[in-house]
């Protein structure tokens, strides 16, 4: 990487509640943040990662704090720039939609003086300080500190129904989307079997009238308990070894069905009647790029090293948001911990103010 580039006082890898959060604080303490919020390609929204995070391919959020049901579009078109207003909805009455809470926490970043970038970081190096990274244009930069936010992206069975009923029926987040209109009192589908799977059903259960759990094998993943709570659960139905074939709906009502076939004969199909499908396979943070560079448990999550606090194995790069928690997977825990990280890159650059 080229020594020529500007030092900066922090950089910021991610674009979503986190990355956001963790701008406008360090904005705020005078830090100048450089936000690089991601490439704005095709491929990045098929693989589920796009700029702005999953809220970006999210329509409906009902959960985030001081944004309750109602009319927001004039607010929404004064508190936005005009040359971002493209991501705001025609048709949205009901408080904010995902695209449009993160335009809003963008524009609230960049008033306070984030800058953004639209590019991804494909190469990293954090053997030594300034910490340096290249993005995808080959743009070289260093900063003093790093606060890596680039979230995690929900897995699916790669079905082209799944893409074409998404936030129309298809959801991988029981917790955001399980209390929607379109899911209560209807019947709904859970592809899985470990304990994501149970947690959603059990959840769910609450809001629809049936839960049918699909798993491809004869006992599930899950631990004991969390198992045996689906299993006595009166309004969840397993349906052993089965696969997803397809989920079906049209373009106006969204999904309807879910065609789903026997593992032990695959002519054996069974059509359920279901407003919604939902896919509790997992997530894949994005800490690809990360590889070598930081600490990571099984699943390639980012591991926080310091009880409450958002460090990482290097001193001086932090984590915030879903790259390091592979339980919550909230908006608002995300933007929680950008919060902190935002905290703890001011405190270690106070700290280590001499070595500048």
């Amino acid at each position: 990487m080229s020594e020529e580039s500007t030092l900066e006082e922090v950089v910021i890898i991610g674009s979503g509640p986190a990355g956001w959060t963790a701008a406008i604080y360090a904005a705020r303490a005078g830090m100048k943040p450089l936000c690089i919020e991601g490439e704005n390609t095709q491929e990045n929204w098929d693989l589920g990662r796009p700029p702005q995070g999953q809220l970006a391919i999210t329509t409906e959020v009902e959960n985030f704090p001081g944004f309750p049901h109602g009319d927001l579009s004039e607010y929404l078109k004064s508190s936005i720039s005009e040359d971002r207003q493209y991501m705001l909805s025609e048709h949205q009455k009901a408080g904010a939609s995902g695209p449009e809470l993160m335009e809003l926490m963008r524009q609230q970043a960049i008033n306070f003086g984030t800058r953004a970038i639209t590019e991804d970081v494909v190469e990293v190096d954090f053997s030594q300080r300034p910490f340096k990274m290249k993005t995808s244009s080959g743009q070289d930069i260093q900063s003093k500190t790093v606060i890596i936010a680039t979230g995690a992206r929900a897995n699916y069975l790669g079905l082209d129904s799944e893409k074409q009923f998404k936030n129309a029926g298809v959801s991988a987040c029981a917790v955001c989307d399980g209390a929607l209109p379109r899911f209560r009192d209807n019947p709904v589908v859970v592809v899985g079997g470990g304990d994501s799977a149970m947690e959603e059903s059990d959840y769910l259960s609450k809001f629809a009238s049936k839960v049918y759990i699909v798993h491809r094998r004869e006992e599930f993943r899950a631990s004991k308990v969390m198992a045996q709570r689906a299993l006595d659960n009166p309004k969840i139905e397993v349906k052993w070894n089965s696969t997803i074939d397809e989920i079906l709906g049209s373009d106006e009502a969204g999904v309807q069905s879910v065609r789903i076939s026997s593992t032990e004969d695959e002519s054996q199909t069974e059509e359920l009647e279901a407003a919604g499908y939902f896919a509790a396979i997992g997530h894949t943070p994005n800490t690809e790029f990360l590889k070598g560079h930081l600490e990571m448990n099984e699943k390639g999550y980012l591991k926080w090293t310091v009880p409450f606090r958002t460090n990482t194995s290097v001193e001086g790069v932090f984590a915030a948001g879903d790259v390091a928690d592979d339980n919550y997977r909230q908006a608002v825990t995300a933007a929680g911990t950008g919060c902190m990280a935002a905290l703890d890159a001011e405190r270690f650059l106070g700290v280590d103010t001499h070595n500048w």
